[in-house]
């Protein structure tokens, strides 16, 4: 939705001065990757590696510094992928980056890859999984991996501003009309005000996102589910750790973050 592009592409300006993007950091060798993909990734030197829904391409550009072959990433906001070759140029890794909508880079890619990897705050923004799943799908070799990280949609149930405890405000069960929100700020520690306040978001179950990946003939490897998150998701939450984020004093036991490995055999 035009709204969106708008609102991520001012949304790249506030982002890349933000302390949580850490720029500055990041170009003096600072790795954006957390141990979540990490861990569940291992070693990949020497592979090639796509990352759907880049952004500005810190996390695409620390696979780079990992070792991986070659990494492309890809994101429908104008701004971001110039602020994204922009960086690039200075740190000269094995790394492109293309401006496309995730469902048109057929159209803009002729490539398979050993890894295509996507993370944290991307699935919302999309209207269909089953044709994101044929995406993913279609870029990887045989013998692929296919990893994602995100955060769990269980916890976008809850209204997010209630200061003391979780309320019920969203169904699970959304449909396929969009959520539409307002909001003047980003989620960065920037209290710098929004243009763009629109967007529209799309809610999808755990179920709806697994039987998409097996459905295009993928083989799920692995499924696990996080007590905690990397920002403070509501207003009663303790950092335990630095940019590790769970309830405090363990007040609710419940899944924020999930990832997932498929294979292409």
């Amino acid at each position: 939705m035009k709204k969106n592009l708008k609102r991520w592409n001012e949304a790249t300006e506030i982002h890349a001065k933000s302390k949580d993007y850490d720029l500055e950091s990041f170009m003096k060798g600072k790795n954006s990757l957390h141990k979540i993909e990490l861990e569940e990734l291992g070693d990949i030197s020497g592979k090639s590696l796509l990352h759907l829904q880049c952004q500005f391409g810190l996390d695409t550009l620390s696979w780079a510094r990992l070792g991986a072959s070659r990494v492309v990433g890809i994101d429908y906001s104008d701004k971001a992928i110039k602020l994204a070759n922009s960086i690039n140029e200075q740190l000269k890794l094995p790394a492109d980056f293309i401006c496309t909508n995730i469902y048109d880079l057929p159209q803009k890619l002729d490539e398979k890859f050993d890894i295509v990897f996507t993370s944290y705050g991307v699935l919302a923004w999309l209207p269909d999984l089953k044709e994101w799943a044929k995406i993913v799908a279609h870029f990887l070799k045989k013998g692929g991996t296919f990893f994602i990280a995100e955060f769990h949609p269980f916890a976008w149930i809850f209204d997010d501003e209630h200061p003391n405890e979780l309320i019920y405000k969203y169904a699970y069960f959304f449909g396929k009309e969009p959520l539409y929100y307002t909001s003047a700020y980003t989620y960065t520690d920037q209290e710098e005000e929004m243009y763009n306040i629109d967007s529209y978001n799309w809610q999808h179950t755990f179920g709806d996102i697994i039987s998409a990946l097996i459905d295009v003939g993928l083989t799920i490897e692995s499924v696990k589910e996080y007590p905690y998150t990397f920002f403070p998701q509501f207003p009663f939450m303790e950092e335990f750790e630095k940019g590790v984020w769970r309830f405090k004093k363990d007040k609710y036991n419940l899944p924020l973050i999930f990832s997932i490995r498929a294979n292409k055999n």
